[in-house]
């Protein structure tokens, strides 16, 4: 069953399988996502609603700041101005879900849901939480139905993460085809590119994995996860060059990586 390797970009970019698309209310936060939906006006708020998005957006900032207590307190006071903020209920489930509270947050995104059944930010991290649980029928619905929803602007981040999640389940040819999808939307992304070229590589398709993890590793979000599995496909392909070269990049760029630890110790299958 694959488990994606990619911490560190996970890491790096939260906002894929967190914020995506976080909230038309906080998208002047900062570090919030370019894609975000458009703000509405003062004009077009009420005044519960204006007092809950200053809130969110305090939130927000805390939250992406890793200070979830006081982002959690804020949060708290935008329901309180006005309960039927379904994107105060979305970050609410961000929140407690990085605190550990899983069950609160599912509670969360479902009642954002409730508020807005095509929220599809609530439905993707919703889909997300659900995977990480183990609870994958429900996630994939979930992530389908984010997908769904017309002019939806991260659904490539939504069908990468449904293919990380199909992979974790154990279906590595439906996980390859949602992958796929995501691809065609964002070539760029460089979870989805490794993800592809992990499941080609462990499916013995090594040159299709070689285009994949190439093209990330001639860009500036290789790491040494990704050289690592370079190296592995450059090895299956023969290709002695190539193969050294990574393992310059690996040495000279991540002397203290684990992979390169295991580089030096031949641990090519594990």
């Amino acid at each position: 069953m694959l488990r994606t390797a990619c911490t560190r970009w996970l890491r790096r970019l939260a906002l894929v399988l967190g914020l995506a698309g976080l909230l038309a209310a906080c998208a002047s936060a900062p570090g919030a996502d370019e894609a975000l939906p458009e703000l509405s006006t003062a004009s077009d708020q009420s005044e519960a609603r204006q007092r809950a998005s200053t809130r969110l957006a305090l939130a927000a900032s805390y939250y992406e700041n890793g200070q979830y207590a006081v982002a959690l307190d804020e949060q708290k006071k935008a329901v309180q101005a006005d309960p039927s903020f379904a994107d105060a209920h979305n970050l609410g489930g961000l929140i407690t879900m990085a605190l550990g509270e899983n069950a609160l947050a599912q509670q969360h995104f479902q009642r954002a849901i409730a508020l807005n059944p095509r929220d599809a930010n609530a439905l993707h991290n919703l889909g997300w939480l659900q995977c990480e649980r183990g609870q994958y029928a429900p996630a994939f619905d979930a992530f389908q139905r984010a997908a769904a929803v017309p002019n939806y602007p991260q659904r490539a981040r939504t069908l990468m993460a449904q293919g990380i999640c199909e992979a974790r389940a154990g279906d590595p040819a439906r996980a390859e085809a949602t992958l796929m999808r995501s691809y065609e939307l964002d070539p760029g992304h460089p979870v989805t590119g490794y993800n592809l070229a992990q499941l080609l590589h462990r499916r013995g398709d090594h040159a299709r994995a070689q285009f994949y993890i190439r093209r990330l590793n001639n860009s500036e979000m290789a790491n040494a996860e990704s050289l690592w599995l370079g190296i592995r496909v450059e090895r299956r392909m023969d290709n002695r060059q190539a193969m050294e070269q990574l393992a310059s990049q690996l040495r000279r760029r991540f002397p203290q990586s684990r992979e390169l630890l295991a580089y030096e110790r031949g641990a090519f299958d594990e």
